[in-house]
């Protein structure tokens, strides 16, 4: 049996879009797991198992209302990961 969290797919989908409005935050793989995994842990997951469910998903996920509420989480975890970066900033 194979169980995918489809928020997760959404998360990764949408960060480099919401990313391009924090010029300064630093984009480097461990920051933006840092962002998707703040974001995630704040939203409900969506667990599919079927091209069916994954269809079913990706239509509620069209949903104006679904879009914001996955971009405020977002901007909320690019904000803190920019204020607290778990390293060293680069120069």
């Amino acid at each position: 049996m194979e169980l995918t969290n489809y928020m997760e797919k959404v998360v990764v989908n949408k960060l480099d879009q919401v990313l391009k409005m924090y010029p300064a935050c630093c984009k480097c793989d461990d920051c933006k797991r840092d962002i998707a995994i703040m974001a995630l842990n704040r939203l409900p997951p969506k667990y599919i198992s079927t091209h069916r469910g994954s269809i079913f998903a990706h239509l509620e996920e069209t949903d104006t209302q679904y879009d914001v509420i996955v971009t405020q989480e977002i901007v909320k975890a690019v904000e803190k990961v920019q204020a607290h970066p778990r390293h060293e900033k680069k120069e």
